[in-house]
Parts: C-alpha cells; structure tokens; sequence
C-alpha cells in the first residue's frame, strides 16, 4: 500500500516537530544548570538522558551532544556524583552506558535542602558573635537564619513527596 504526498509531508512535520522540541528542551536545561552554577553541558547530559529515558553510551552522548569526550566525562562524574545518572554496564560492551537513577529528582531536592542547612548553621555561628546590644541586626541575621531553616524544612517534605510518587 502507497501512501500519499500528504501523508508522508504529515510524518515528517511531526518527527521535524518533535526533533525540535527535544533539542529545545536539551538546550533549554543546559542554561538553566549554568544559571544554578554547573556546567552548561552537564545540564545537557542530564536533560538528553531525562527526555530521551534510555541508557545512553559515553560516544552517543559526545556525538549527539556535539561535544568533547572530555566535556562528557566531566559532566557525567559530576552528575553521578550528585546521585542523578548512573553508569550502567551491558554484557559483552566495553563501553560505559548511563542514565537517569529513578529518584533523580527527589535526590535533587534533597541536596538543595543540605545546602540550604548549611547556610542556616553559617549564619547561626555568625549570629552567636553579634553581640546582645546589636538588637537590630541580630533580628534581622535570626531572621535571615530563620528563612534557611524554613527552606530547609519545605526542601526536606519535596523530597519526601517526590520519593513517594515512585
């Protein structure tokens, strides 16, 4: 059976509609990463192995990505480090393969939680040396210390919400 120029001219717009939307997104999450100080291409690596939701080689990543083998593995240590993707192996392949861990985003949370309790005990240790005359400003650090700690405990219950959707 023969399909017709319509037709054929409908695929192609749709898998041109969809390779556009991906590369959009892949780009899209590389400057949102960059902006929350990691690397651009990390972001990319991330967003190809969440959007696409396969293993995906250590070559397919530098090659699709267009990128230096070097750039890959820097952002694919990163984000393994960061509990994100893992390396996966396959019988009988020598090469490394990666893709998302399934809590990938709760992990996210979590490690933004750490970091914002982090700074609530930086700014806690700096709030003991202020001396008690310095009313104004010990209220205003307590309350700086008080928003981290609340961040902190709303990062904490995310996480927990986004373990319990699995």
């Amino acid at each position: 059976m023969r399909r017709n120029r319509t037709t054929d001219q409908l695929i192609r717009a749709k898998r041109d509609a969809a390779a556009t939307a991906r590369a959009e997104f892949i780009e899209k999450i590389g400057v949102i990463a960059q902006s929350e100080g990691l690397p651009r291409i990390a972001g990319r690596v991330l967003a190809m192995l969440l959007y696409d939701g396969e293993e995906v080689s250590f070559g397919q990543l530098a090659g699709a990505l267009k990128v230096s083998r070097g750039s890959v593995s820097s952002s694919v240590r990163l984000l393994e480090s960061q509990q994100l993707i893992k390396r996966v192996a396959r019988p009988g392949e020598r090469q490394d393969y990666f893709q998302l861990v399934e809590s990938a985003f709760a992990n996210m949370v979590t490690a933004s939680a750490m970091r914002v309790r982090r700074a609530a005990d930086e700014i806690e240790e700096s709030l003991q040396i202020i001396p008690a005359s310095e009313t104004g400003p010990r209220a205003r650090v307590a309350d700086y210390a008080a928003y981290y700690r609340a961040m902190g405990e709303g990062l904490d219950t995310a996480a927990k919400a986004l373990r319990k959707t699995r």
